[in-house]
């Protein structure tokens, strides 16, 4: 093969290289008719339009992989995703034995909210609910929509206790911050159960039992207010 003054001999490290220099993708220049380079640069072309548009389509795929984890009214994670990360929370617990936490969140006041005013100020209600919650994690826990006014956090690597002293924190964080539509304030608060995620424990069972715990807080408060 010809060498030119000032270049180094040896193979090529690219398989893809201007006209005029070694050739065109491999094609030795005393090789490149008009007709073949013409044909080499539009399929390097076509491989630069494909190149695009793979990411172009990965791009949209994760984008699609986002909606398809998230609740269709709020910025938090759907039921179905939220099952996951209690599942990996589990995981972690058995390969580690380091156990997670779930906290189970039921809103107390948020049936007056859609009567008095309407499903709209419902739903910025539950939007104003779960920014409160997702501004008060961590980015290693997740937070859901498990379905109308109950919300799930996954605290990882958190025992029992600190779970549920970070559960009585966010309800005072919700109770603190009134909701306030069309110039109205609406205050509200949740009960809440706390589940520790160790090893061996199905996610359904564990949401199960957080659900459980929460309920039976919500009616001791009833109780107690007579």
């Amino acid at each position: 093969m010809r060498t030119r003054p000032g270049l180094a001999t040896g193979p090529k490290t690219e398989a893809r290289s201007a006209p005029g220099a070694d050739g065109v993708m491999g094609v030795p220049e005393d090789e490149l008719t008009p007709n073949v380079q013409r044909a080499l640069l539009s399929l390097m072309g076509e491989v630069d339009q494909l190149r695009v548009e793979t990411e172009r389509l990965r791009g949209r795929m994760r984008d699609l992989e986002s909606l398809a984890d998230h609740d269709a009214l709020l910025p938090v994670l759907n039921r179905r995703a939220f099952l996951r990360e209690v599942s990996k929370a589990v995981s972690l617990a058995d390969r580690h034995g380091a156990p997670s936490a779930l906290i189970y969140l039921d809103l107390n006041g948020f049936k007056k909210i859609n009567d008095d005013c309407g499903h709209a100020a419902g739903d910025a209600a539950l939007n104003h609910v779960a920014a409160l919650l997702s501004a008060n994690v961590r980015e290693t826990d997740a937070v859901g929509r498990l379905g109308g006014d109950e919300f799930g956090v996954v605290l990882t690597l958190t025992p029992p206790k600190a779970a549920e002293a970070k559960a009585e924190e966010l309800v005072r964080i919700i109770e603190a911050a009134p909701f306030v539509h069309d110039g109205c304030e609406h205050p509200l608060s949740a009960a809440w159960g706390a589940q520790a995620l160790t090893g061996g424990i199905a996610a359904e069972k564990a949401m199960a039992e957080a659900d459980a715990a929460m309920y039976a807080r919500k009616l001791a408060l009833r109780r107690a207010a007579g």
